[in-house]
């Protein structure tokens, strides 16, 4: 299936779970209507981003996987014959919760599942005191549209991930994501912040050959506890195998379809052949915190 249509919701999100899962489903129509094949919702879409404060009782909101959400998403995948990357607090079992990516293959089965590797403790961003870290490593995850190497959020900052995603035979890096900017920030510091988000993964994409697909929140959430709260910036984008970037959302909701073309990999790493040259023989220190 080349080239492929991909599907990107980019949504606000209200404390009212039951509407902000409804909207991801009409985006994921709306996607699908537009052509896409594969569909990519944003870092924890059915509700508002908890992440802003410690408080026990958001436990409350994650589900086992499978659970409700991935019961209402496989039969939309089912129904429209469309592959669906959603992005779930799940409950593993009491104590035990992870930030977790599922991919819903076209018949409405679970494909996988990825569980957010790198966790943020920032203020505003205190998932360590949500999420367990992932333990399914850096696996891509195989679908009828693709091998899919799934990645959430914070992992995006990370050449590291996208290198064991490619390495392990990923056809497309897709990061669903939360990011944002403190509202007290300046008009400069929120254009390098942006920048540099969308740098670093057009940067994987170049690194590895590979497209990226990532989807970000958009608009403004309070903090409950009386912070500055979190303008999460949109911009969801699509970019190719050099780093070109081939559809860009802005700060609004929107829902909007992309083509990539798979193939080019193969073009693009025979005149740069990155992994060639690859000097492993010498990359030992990788593993370590710092070298002293």
């Amino acid at each position: 299936m080349n080239p492929l249509t991909v599907g990107l919701i980019q949504q606000r999100c209200t404390p009212d779970r039951d509407a902000n899962l409804e909207k991801s489903l009409s985006g994921i129509r709306r996607a699908a209507e537009g052509g896409a094949r594969l569909a990519v919702l944003q870092e924890l879409h059915p509700g508002l981003y908890f992440c802003q404060q410690e408080d026990p009782h958001c436990f409350d909101q994650a589900e086992p996987v499978p659970g409700p959400s991935t019961e209402r998403l496989g039969a939309l995948a089912r129904e429209l014959e469309i592959v669906i990357v959603a992005s779930l607090f799940e409950k593993r079992t009491p104590g035990i919760y992870h930030n977790t990516a599922v991919v819903l293959e076209k018949d409405g089965s679970i494909a996988g599942r990825y569980r957010k590797m790198h966790i943020p403790d920032d203020p505003g961003y205190y998932e360590k005191f949500y999420f367990t870290p992932g333990d399914l490593g850096f696996t891509p995850i195989d679908t009828s549209v693709g091998r899919l190497g799934v990645l959430v959020c914070w992992d995006q900052w990370y050449p590291e991930a996208a290198r064991l995603m490619a390495l392990a035979g990923a056809e497309a890096l897709i990061y669903p994501t939360a990011i944002g900017w403190d509202p007290h920030d300046g008009e400069e510091e929120k254009k390098r912040q942006l920048d540099a988000w969308m740098t670093i993964q057009r940067s994987h994409a170049i690194a590895n050959g590979l497209p990226v697909i990532s989807v970000n929140r958009v608009g403004f959430e309070e903090d409950p506890g009386g912070g500055p709260g979190a303008l999460f910036w949109g911009h969801s984008f699509v970019a190719g195998c050099q780093g070109e970037c081939l559809a860009e959302a802005g700060e609004e909701e929107e829902v909007f379809v992309a083509k990539i073309d798979r193939e080019r990999t193969e073009a693009v790493r025979r005149i740069w052949p990155f992994l060639r040259d690859r000097r492993i023989d010498a990359y030992q220190d990788l593993t370590k915190r710092f070298r002293d």
